[in-house]
């Protein structure tokens, strides 16, 4: 489709003309662009906090607008503030304080408020100078760093779309992005991803610059640039065109494109609004309700291009002044408890498999240790899970920090009694605080998973060492997070406390909390998916509910529990809907050294699952041959010789599998029914891995590359 029979069809804006408005004491031509929906910009100039009329609730179009679904009090009637707005306020309050800290030679340098806030501007003027248009937008391709916020905010503040892309995207994946958000300008780390840009560079018709911010640039190359060059033309520009765009942004406009992970055709871009972002920013922030400005500290290492670490490392920090310290490129490679044991964050949000690492150490310390010391140990754990689940139920009791006050007097005694004794104390002396410090996490006061079930098991292990970890639920058409627990109203099993001010009910349920396919509602629910209405619809119905595809229901605590995903929910020969993921937590609680667990049994007539062992990972992050050396040692205990998975394969190692078949049952003990019970096995050849694409970003698994790269195994399962 050309230009003209575009325009014709509503899809892009008019051709702007050119008239002239009054700005303080200058006249200035701006654009008078009318954008699909029919809005004219000039009419609305009082951005970047204006909000635009408008009906509809769901948009899928680059420069619409959608209702905010504002609430009459609570946290639904907040205020609408936009980005820049947010900003703004910040720098106003705490100008000199520290907003990032960098590590570069062994120390760490920090930018206040104030100069994050002129960066920002002066990026922001410098991309208007490259040719940023107005709903265009601003790819970052690269690890978390000074430079993405500062590149993701100017983008905004110059009104157009950030939008990240994952650092292990091909460079066909990294086109996709770009060319369908109508990417302007791509900011890179390094030479590595420039060259993937660089390699689809001609086929990208709205490109017109790629930033690089990191390591030697060569900029005789045309289009591009280095991170010093932009700050250096931003810093000639007037702001008069800056100041302009920001009068015409509203906070009911997009400003943010998150990319799904795609591991069912091609990802979508989510279209993010400002009172998305810094509303259920400022959710979170009203639910752990104790951020102490200027004081709280956390570290950024999550990829951005995730809604998870996007509204809390930039929003919420950015709503309550909390400082942001940038961990190593490697970090989840092995550097990030050196980065913790530096910093010590007061906050520390990680995904699954980074808390699953951590529990390995642990172990591993702990079996390296003497009797006196594992003893010490046990018993430390054993008054560290009795305090912690004292404070829990006295929680879910009164509804009031820990408070028991609706106990009787018995059972306010044993409450005291199992929550404050000097056991507790001297547990928290011994042990508790070694093994905090030892992790970086000595101050740290929340601790949150977030993006993927993390087992029962692995959170009362940590807890019984006084580490409770709290849970979040939520996705990027929810701008983040829909639920989160705060210590200490939580239970293990559940994936948080709905947030205040947003909806929830469970479709297909005769009861109000479900169970039932999770929908929500409130102004953290996107605006749509970019250029695809029809998705979207499928997404979010008429009365603008958000239908999450995961099953779950709602506790009288007001707790969520999630029971399944739809799309993951196996359905047997038989008829037996089977939610895999508990039934695989439970196989690799029982067998630790099991490293991911994938059930099968999708119209079959048995289930089966396939296993992985853990391995040892090289500097690049690829899973080796060679068992890890807590796997190594329990396969010699075991009284096997086997030192790598090729081994045991090769030989289908009799003590391995005879152990793993020991563990299977013991998991099926916990079924309940015949149909949930595993009757098959195997072992795959590798562990799973990012570079081997059996992995997300966030470490998730991708089923889907998991059912086609082992099938053959798996319609071994079957064969009569």
């Amino acid at each position: 489709m050309d230009a003209d029979s575009e325009q014709k069809n509503g899809t892009i804006p008019a051709a702007p003309t050119e008239i002239c408005v009054e700005n303080g004491e200058d006249i200035v031509k701006v654009s008078n662009m009318q954008v699909p929906n029919g809005i004219d910009h000039q009419k609305y100039l009082n951005g970047p906090d204006q909000i635009i009329p408008c009906d509809n609730y769901i948009s899928c179009g680059p420069g619409e607008y959608v209702k905010i679904r504002m609430g009459s009090r609570g946290p639904a009637a907040e205020p609408p503030v936009s980005v820049p707005g947010l900003l703004n306020r910040i720098v106003a309050r705490y100008p000199n304080d520290t907003a990032l800290a960098t590590k570069k030679d062994g120390k760490w340098h920090k930018i206040t408020y104030k100069q994050y806030q002129d960066r920002i501007r002066t990026i922001a003027k410098g991309f208007l100078k490259l040719g940023l248009e107005r709903f265009h937008s601003v790819c970052i391709l690269g690890f978390n760093s000074e430079q993405w916020f500062i590149a993701d905010l100017a983008a905004i503040h110059a009104g157009g779309y950030a939008a990240g892309i994952y650092t292990t995207n091909s460079a066909e994946a990294c086109f996709h992005c770009l060319e369908t958000s109508r990417a302007n300008i791509c900011a890179v780390q390094d030479k590595k991803q420039l060259d993937k840009i660089l390699s689809i560079q001609s086929r990208l018709k709205h490109l017109k610059a790629i930033v690089q911010w990191e390591g030697p640039v060569d900029t005789s190359i045309p289009g591009v640039y280095s991170w010093e060059q932009v700050m250096e033309m931003g810093s000639k520009e007037p702001d008069t065109q800056l100041n302009n765009i920001l009068k015409s942004i509203s906070v009911n406009e997009c400003c943010t494109l998150v990319y799904t992970s795609g591991t069912v055709g091609q990802p979508k871009a989510v279209m993010l609004s400002h009172d998305n972002l810094t509303w259920d920013a400022y959710t979170i922030s009203e639910r752990v309700r104790d951020l102490r400005p200027t004081y709280d500290c956390l570290v950024s290492f999550l990829p951005l291009s995730h809604v998870a670490a996007q509204v809390v490392d930039i929003y919420t920090t950015l709503t309550n002044a909390v400082t942001v310290y940038f961990a190593q490129p490697d970090a989840l490679k092995g550097t990030l408890v050196e980065t913790l044991k530096e910093v010590r964050p007061t906050r520390f949000l990680a995904v699954p498999r980074v808390w699953e690492k951590m529990h390995e150490k642990i172990m591993a310390v702990g079996a390296s240790s003497g009797s006196m010391k594992r003893y010490i140990a046990t018993w430390a754990k054993d008054k560290g899970t009795q305090y912690h689940l004292a404070r829990i139920n006295g929680a879910l009791s009164s509804g009031m920090s820990g408070l028991p006050i609706d106990f009787s007097l018995a059972e306010m005694i044993k409450y005291w009694q199992d929550g404050t004794t000097c056991g507790y104390k001297m547990a928290k002396s011994l042990v508790f605080s070694k093994v905090r410090d030892n992790l970086g996490l000595d101050r740290c006061t929340t601790f949150v998973t977030a993006a993927a079930p993390l087992s029962p098991d692995i959170k009362k292990f940590f807890m019984s060492l006084d580490i409770p970890i709290m849970d979040a639920f939520g996705m990027s058409e929810a701008a983040g997070a829909h639920s989160l627990s705060i210590y200490p109203k939580f239970k293990l099993d559940s994936s948080g406390e709905i947030l205040d001010g947003t909806e929830t009910k469970f479709d297909g349920s005769t009861s109000i909390n479900g169970p039932g396919e999770i929908f929500m509602r409130g102004r953290h629910v996107f605006m749509g998916y970019l250029n695809d209405e029809e998705k979207t619809r499928a997404t979010v119905d008429d009365e603008g509910w958000l239908h999450s595809g995961d099953v779950g229901r709602l506790d009288s605590n007001n707790l969520l529990y999630i029971t399944g995903r739809i799309k993951e929910l196996l359905i047997t020969a038989g008829g037996e809907n089977i939610a895999p993921v508990l039934i695989e937590q439970t196989v690799q609680s029982e067998l630790l050294h099991v490293g991911y667990a994938v059930l099968i049994g999708d119209k079959r007539k048995f289930l089966s699952i396939l296993l992985t062992l853990k391995a040892k990972v090289n500097g690049n992050g690829d899973a080796l041959d060679e068992l890890d050396n807590e796997t190594r040692k329990w396969v010699a205990n075991l009284g096997s010789k086997a030192t790598t998975i090729s081994e045991i394969i090769r030989t289908k190692d009799p003590l391995v599998h005879k152990a793993i078949e020991e563990g299977i049952a013991r998991a099926n003990k916990h079924a309940i029914s015949n149909a949930q019970k595993i009757q098959k096995f195997a072992i795959l050849p590798a562990d799973f891995s990012l570079n081997s694409g059996e992995l997300g970003p966030t470490l998730k698994i991708k089923r889907n590359v998991v059912y086609e790269k082992y099938k053959d195994i798996i319609e071994g399962f079957y064969k009569e």
